[in-house]
């Protein structure tokens, strides 16, 4: 009786390859014939779930953006339903952000794959929506990190896209150190750089913005 292969289970066994070469040697060297012989597949098998190397990549870039996203939706609750200033809201703020950086190995080749997928939209037209939703999605959330972070005496939309994009910026440079310097900065150092900039956050004049604090 021939197996059954569930679709599901060897699109994401293909995606796991996909994310092991980038890590290892980089968004170049991913092709059909190089992410088989990475997953032990004919190239046969890995074009009967996708057409070509763009529906590939697209699908990976795809797959890794939801899963940070899930992380992130799974971790925003705790955030939110914690007082403003509690230690119980900043544990939950860093444990929120920590889930983009590369903290344990998992995350690191993850993060490989982000940047790597973020970077190549520059000049890979087909993976610009991605990106797109990528860094929309991700700004939501953070924006309402902020809005929960920050003193409640002030502040307006213009304050919430600075903010939301210098820790946007942050996280981004933060997460390039510790992929490139990980002796350096280790994930000790990320949570000392992240909790200074939330206290930094709690200090400052708030943020009040129609529809998402009222």
């Amino acid at each position: 009786m021939p197996k059954i292969v569930d679709a599901e289970a060897r699109r994401s066994e293909v995606v796991e390859a996909v994310f092991r070469i980038i890590a290892v040697d980089g968004l170049e060297r991913v092709s059909l014939r190089e992410v088989a012989d990475e997953a032990g597949l004919a190239v046969g098998s890995v074009r009967h779930y996708f057409a070509g190397s763009e529906e590939l990549l697209t699908y990976s870039f795809a797959t890794v953006v939801d899963r940070i996203l899930f992380r992130l939706g799974e971790a925003l609750p705790a955030v939110l339903a914690s007082a403003h200033g509690a230690v119980q809201q900043n544990e939950a703020v860093l444990t929120l952000l920590g889930e983009l950086l590369p903290v344990d190995e998992s995350r690191a080749v993850e993060a490989c794959a982000w940047m790597a997928f973020k970077n190549a939209a520059r000049i890979r037209p087909f993976l610009a929506a991605e990106a797109d939703r990528s860094h929309r999605e991700v700004a939501v959330i953070i924006g309402q990190v902020i809005i929960a972070v920050m003193a409640d005496d002030g502040g307006g939309r213009e304050s919430l896209v600075i903010e939301a994009e210098r820790l946007l910026a942050t996280l981004d440079g933060l997460c390039m150190h510790a992929l490139l310097q990980p002796e350096w900065m280790t994930a000790g150092m990320c949570r000392d750089v992240l909790e200074r900039h939330v206290e930094a956050l709690a200090a400052a004049p708030a943020i009040t913005v129609r529809g998402l604090r009222e």
